[in-house]
């Protein structure tokens, strides 16, 4: 192979081992990020609560007064808190799974079970950062590597397609 595709596979695969390796630091950022908005709606919830109990209720109780009154701004918001209270707890959840996956389950669990409101914030503000932890480090080798190795096994087979076997006789009739 010619030394120019060699050095433009290199590139490549320096590229794609950049892109890997901010696979760790998204997750990281996702993490912060699911963790401040755990902390706010246990704080919204928290003051509702504190309303609910200064007018006799429970969060329960006070969720569905707020639902079944006829006032339709009112039962909305009964319709807010209580889906407030559902994300906190599948918020709190997925946190806890986070917290206990090892470096690379993360990323994965993100993936597969990440909170799009959450995902989204954090691809909007997203920025990328040099990887320095292991997981990081293991990324960016693994997306060199697959780019890299990638291109050039793809280059040979393209190669092996269109070489003329060495032995072949060229017969003139």
């Amino acid at each position: 192979m010619s030394r120019i595709v060699r050095i433009v596979a290199f590139g490549l695969g320096l590229l794609g081992g950049g892109i890997a390796s901010q696979g760790p630091e998204f997750a990281q950022q996702y993490r912060q990020r699911l963790g401040g908005a755990v902390d706010e709606l246990r704080h919204v919830i928290q003051r509702f609560e504190a309303d609910a109990q200064a007018n006799g209720e429970t969060r329960e109780g006070a969720i569905a007064r707020l639902r079944s009154n006829a006032d339709d701004l009112v039962s909305r918001q009964g319709a807010a808190m209580q889906a407030n209270v559902e994300r906190l707890s599948r918020l709190e959840a997925h946190r806890g799974s986070m917290m206990e996956a090892g470096p690379f389950a993360r990323i994965a669990l993100m993936m597969r079970d990440g909170d799009r409101d959450v995902m989204e914030a954090v691809y909007r503000d997203f920025e990328p950062a040099l990887p320095v932890t292991e997981e990081g480090v293991l990324s960016a080798a693994g997306g060199f590597v697959a780019v890299w190795g990638g291109i050039l096994l793809f280059l040979g087979f393209l190669r092996s397609l269109f070489r003329r076997p060495k032995n072949q006789r060229v017969v003139r009739a």
